[in-house]
């Protein structure tokens, strides 16, 4: 199946290459295999070896002027175990026009914002798709208009954000979720218009030298939901509410010769709390190890959170540490690795992600996580078996 399909893309794009269109076909399809040392804690996780099958084409498209242009990007993953996991996506569907000094995006679309390496604190656009992994990097594609404005001063981005997206939350046979499920179709809101509530935002950016600034405003649903314990035909569950929200967030970046220095500071305010977080530190670069064209980076960041362990985040006072390597080779080979420790509970955190090329079309790449918990109380604590390995092979095209 995998070759025909290969087969027709590759001639797709090359017709449109040789009719002159301006259109441009890209994406991956990818191949993973996951394996738990540990059986799961929980009922239906009697399994230690889990495979799944994802595909994220991408479709562009601009006009002879270039400034009008279409990007689509499906997303469907195949899980051999859990049916939540096994999903579909339109993370970008969007068209842009681009004036002399402004930018209209109209569509479904990701937005990112923030700087830090072990959490990503501030970014609040676009929901997690949290089925996918445990570091919040795969989103959700949010509808939205967004007008881009470009002055001198910084860029000004205005957002309306026409559709909520709940979060996805891994089923009863899934691995890495809650002590109980959770769920997704019993969820609440705050607000009377439920998921059709219309989100604004307001974010202002610009770059000072060696110094890279944000700051934002949001009003809307909060993308993190509350999970509230209820009962499903006698059987205890996770419902998820999602209340109303005002958050003010910071991202500051400095370059330092070898040095780069990361914030981001946010404060919210909602009905059931208004609080302080924030998650700094550093990355500090030698070039051209031992001779070589590699370069390691040492990095260390400090995450806090005003409500203390009452908070829904696991990083409220935690302390990372890690490196990354970059061979800088022709197969681009990577290593990241990271230990988080939590100086309330104790608890520890570690994770590696190393990739390489293997060919021009061809990458491989095998990413761990790993958990030590010992307090009940610890959110990390229902995690503690499901330490696992991942190996991924991705077919570019």
């Amino acid at each position: 199946m995998l070759k025909p399909l290969l087969s027709v893309l590759t001639c797709t794009s090359l017709l449109w290459s040789i009719t002159g269109q301006a259109v441009s076909l890209s994406g991956s399809i990818a191949g993973e295999l996951r394996y738990y040392p540990d059986q799961g804690l929980y009922t239906d996780q009697d399994y230690q070896t889990g495979l799944s099958l994802s595909a994220q084409p991408e479709f562009y498209w601009a006009s002879e002027s270039g400034n009008d242009s279409l990007l689509f990007t499906p997303f469907i993953r195949l899980d051999q175990w859990d049916a939540e996991r096994s999903h579909a996506d339109i993370r970008d569907l969007s068209w842009i026009h681009v004036g002399d000094d402004w930018e209209l995006r109209t569509g479904i679309r990701r937005v990112f914002w923030g700087v830090t390496e072990f959490q990503h604190l501030v970014d609040v656009i676009n929901q997690t798709d949290a089925v996918e992994d445990l570091d919040g990097e795969d989103k959700l594609g949010q509808p939205m208009l967004n007008l881009s404005l470009v002055n001198d001063w910084g860029i000004v981005d205005l957002f309306l954000l026409t559709g909520f997206r709940e979060r996805t939350f891994a089923g009863s046979e899934g691995r890495l979720r809650p002590a109980l499920p959770v769920i997704e179709k019993r969820a609440e809101y705050e607000s009377a218009a439920e998921e059709k509530h219309l989100d604004t935002a307001l974010r202002w950016s610009n770059s000072y030298d060696l110094v890279d600034l944000g700051l934002y405003w949001f009003h809307g649903t909060q993308r993190d939901p509350e999970l509230q314990l209820t009962l499903e035909e006698g059987v205890p569950v996770l419902t998820p509410y999602y209340p109303q929200m005002d958050q003010f967030g910071l991202d500051l970046q400095a370059t330092l010769d070898s040095w780069l220095w990361k914030l981001e500071l946010l404060y919210r305010d909602s009905r059931a709390d208004d609080f302080w977080a924030l998650q700094g530190g550093f990355e500090y670069t030698l070039y051209g190890i031992a001779d070589s064209a590699a370069d390691l980076g040492l990095l260390m960041e400090y995450g806090w959170d005003q409500r203390g362990t009452r908070a829904s985040s696991t990083f409220q006072r935690d302390l990372f540490v890690g490196a990354r390597l970059a061979l800088n080779d022709a197969a681009s080979s990577e290593l990241l690795f990271g230990v988080g420790h939590d100086l309330d509970y104790q608890s520890q955190s570690v994770v590696f992600e190393a990739s390489r090329r293997l060919g021009g079309y061809w990458r491989i790449s095998l990413d761990g996580r790993f958990f030590s918990a010992d307090e009940p109380v610890d959110p990390l604590y229902q995690l503690r078996r499901d330490d696992h390995l991942q190996l991924t092979l991705e077919r570019y095209f």
